[in-house]
């Protein structure tokens, strides 16, 4: 795991495992404990082949091989943490895949490495706060708990009062999380061309490389400034939705509102009461709504971004990774499903090749296309659908099972859409653990209802069930988008002093 020393900094590991057991931190070694993952995965099949033939059963077999597959990769990520941790969220998708009874030790391994990471302690929180704000940082704040509120992607949250009396979350940047992150992302792209077992038919470099600049966005606490601010004036005073304001970023320091409410991901944990329907439609119509309302979709969803709160909205957080849609997104996505819904395999591989989601010599079966995506379309045809870990299961077990005669294996992707597929996946995951009932093409109808006349929707029967109540069911739509925030492109070239205040820094 990593190490710290007394005071809680991250320390630099020797490049060879030593003695004691300590992780790699070479390029060379870091990339080999990355790629021995699916290489010790073959290993133990073929071990599990002849304790068969010894006379343990086939289910028992495959129990023990998941249980080490999944400690397995916790260590792993664990040791390298920086990026290849953050990823253990998106890996979460692929414990849908599998069966329910062999994902539990997938899913109790991801939430260790979720929940893993050592606090900084109070010494080096305050030589950070002192290092990022000034020696006088005390000023700042009438009380601050040294104690950490939450652990967030490459830092902490504290809680504290802010000096006009306000109740503040002061995210910290653990000291020497850039550089971790920036190591990894090199690693993550040396071993680009492993992922191509994952995804045979996309440019897997491409994919990666859009993936490193998601990741590399969490090291930006000014572009996450920028994101929530937009976020937090379009969706000031909602009835619905509360976004906190942004107090100040101060270097690798963002301090914003504090929010009481609980995190989603507890109350489901701990199966407290819970209007899910309600929930699940707020989820919704937030990941919908952001583009048109912010300029920007929301970039995280993940059940511990979302909060809870005593008056019954639904709080958010943690805005690093947010993106407008690509160009031309809309335009794309209208495309395919208008062919999808005609169910003419002609029109609909025309417009998966003008699209870019076939390549131009590859020979696909059109028809098992059609039937792959057959769910996803009903979801939309029918006036409510209910979202359900079971169905989800069995869309990601059918996208990324790994037999040569999966169809969907044979298709591609644009790089620039992984953003899009990325969050779109994660917050169908969220949705399908609250098992909510939704008006989802009324929901897309509201938002994106030129995509939806397009599609030739927009006069199919409304849902007949009672929808939950939603306040902002009568807001009216705001008129014109904002211009979305600066972006930065160039993840890599982020290297500044984060001990010396930048001149744009807030104050």
């Amino acid at each position: 795991m990593v190490r710290r020393d007394n005071d809680g900094r991250i320390l630099k590991l020797p490049r060879r495992v030593d003695a004691g057991g300590d992780p790699p931190t070479g390029g060379f070694a870091r990339t080999t404990r990355l790629a021995g993952l699916p290489v010790a995965f073959a290993g133990r099949r073929m071990a599990g082949a002849g304790k068969r033939m010894l006379g343990r059963s086939a289910e028992e077999i495959d129990r023990d091989i998941q249980a080490r597959t999944a400690q397995h990769l916790f260590e792993v990520l664990g040791e390298l943490k920086g990026c290849v941790a953050k990823l253990g969220q998106l890996m979460a998708l692929y414990e849908l895949a599998l069966p329910a009874d062999f994902a539990a030790p997938y899913r109790d391994a991801l939430g260790q490495l979720q929940d893993s990471a050592p606090a900084m302690l109070p010494p080096m929180v305050h030589r950070v706060l002192a290092q990022q704000l000034g020696p006088t940082w005390r000023t700042r704040f009438l009380e601050f708990e040294d104690r950490p509120a939450a652990a967030a992607s490459v830092g902490q949250v504290h809680r504290a009062v802010w000096h006009d009396g306000r109740r503040v979350a002061v995210k910290i940047m653990y000291p020497g999380a850039r550089e971790a992150v920036l190591s990894d992302l090199q690693a993550l792209r040396r071993i680009a061309p492993l992922f191509t077992a994952l995804l045979p038919g996309a440019d897997s470099r491409a994919v990666i490389e859009a993936l490193c600049a998601y990741i590399g966005e969490e090291l930006d606490y000014e572009l996450e400034a920028a994101h929530q601010r937009a976020f937090a004036a379009a969706y000031a005073d909602d009835p619905d939705f509360v976004v906190p304001d942004v107090v100040a970023r101060i270097g690798d320091v963002l301090i914003t509102d504090w929010l009481d409410g609980v995190s989603l991901s507890r109350v489901l944990g701990q199966n407290q009461p819970l209007d899910r329907d309600r929930a699940g439609l707020l989820v919704l119509r937030f990941l919908l709504s952001g583009p048109v309302r912010a300029g920007l979709l929301y970039g995280d969803p993940h059940p511990g971004n979302f909060r809870i709160m005593p008056d019954g909205r639904l709080g958010v957080v943690d805005f690093g990774a947010c993106a407008p849609f690509p160009p031309g997104y809309l335009d794309a996505l209208t495309d395919m499903a208008r062919a999808i819904l005609s169910e003419d395999p002609t029109d609909i591989e025309a417009a998966i090749r003008r699209r870019g989601y076939m390549e131009p010599d590859r020979a696909v079966d059109i028809p098992r296309v059609l039937h792959q995506l057959a769910p996803i379309r009903d979801a939309m045809l029918d006036p409510t659908f209910r979202m359900t870990t079971t169905w989800l299961r069995k869309r990601v077990s059918a996208t990324v099972d790994l037999r040569l005669s999966n169809v969907i294996r044979q298709l591609t992707m644009p790089a620039e859409h992984t953003p899009m597929l990325r969050t779109f996946l994660a917050g169908i995951s969220v949705m399908s653990q609250l098992q909510p009932e939704l008006p989802l093409r009324e929901e897309c109808n509201r938002w994106f209802p030129d995509v939806i006349a397009a599609l030739g929707l927009d006069d199919l029967p409304p849902a007949t069930k009672p929808l939950p109540a939603l306040a902002s069911m009568e807001l009216p739509l705001p008129q014109g988008n904002p211009p979305p925030p600066r972006r930065i492109s160039a993840v890599p070239n982020i290297s500044h002093d984060s001990a010396v205040p930048r001149p744009d820094d807030d104050r």
